[in-house]
């Protein structure tokens, strides 16, 4: 799209250079054993309570139970969703699904294959909805029937900008693969296709860095109430 876009709880680190045995320790992640009198409650993992949480997640979170972490997500999830289309194995739909999980997205769906590269995701998609569709009628056959605008991201001659457009509170932002783009099967489903304005020389920018600019816009306009200027 020109310009959309072993698993472990600690973030990947790069190997460490020849000739760096006097560099500094990295910082560990995360919490060790828990001090103290132990908490009362459920959602209380006790595992992590004795061993220490090494997870990538919010402070809130430690040494709460997955479950009990994706429960409390649940709860007050917004109301879009991301798709991304995915026929040649793109390697931004980890991000992609990160970057949902930060912005609390509904539901990630894939379109097109089922397996997806995850290290982008940073283990994220444990905490992330991702729901497969195998072909793009079977997603818009479910788009509406839960009664959400399909939006494309993507440069057609039809697009508008992204800048000025008012997004439906409820919708899938719809993003095709690092190339190709939007297939026509989803520029033609799509209520609209939106671009996203650009001030270089580069026509395009990445799949991912696109799917964070839309999400966030959505962001803006509905948990922020900041409005759309035409």
């Amino acid at each position: 799209m020109n310009q959309t876009p072993g698993m472990t709880d600690e973030p990947q680190q790069p190997p460490a250079e020849a000739g760096t045995e006097d560099a500094a320790p990295r910082a560990e992640v995360g919490v060790g054993p828990w001090e103290g009198e132990l908490p009362e409650g459920s959602h209380w993992d006790p595992d992590l309570l004795a061993d220490g949480d090494r997870r990538n997640v919010l402070d809130k979170y430690r040494y709460w139970k997955h479950e009990a972490i994706v429960a409390d997500l649940d709860s007050r999830r917004h109301n879009f969703h991301v798709a991304i289309e995915n026929w040649q194995h793109d390697l931004n739909i980890g991000t992609v699904v990160r970057t949902a999980n930060a912005f609390l997205a509904k539901e990630v769906h894939i379109i097109g294959r089922r397996r997806w590269n995850r290290r982008g995701a940073m283990v994220t998609d444990r905490y992330q909805h991702v729901r497969h569709h195998p072909t793009v009628e079977d997603f818009v056959e479910w788009a509406q029937g839960e009664g959400l605008a399909i939006i494309g991201i993507d440069i057609f001659p039809d697009s508008v900008p992204l800048e000025t457009y008012e997004l439906p509170r409820d919708c899938v932002l719809v993003f095709g693969q690092e190339g190709p783009g939007l297939t026509p099967e989803v520029h033609e489903a799509a209520e609209a296709t939106l671009s996203i304005e650009q001030f270089g020389s580069t026509r395009s920018i990445n799949a991912a860095s696109a799917a964070a600019i839309a999400m966030h816009a959505w962001i803006r306009r509905h948990v922020f109430n900041q409005p759309v200027h035409g």
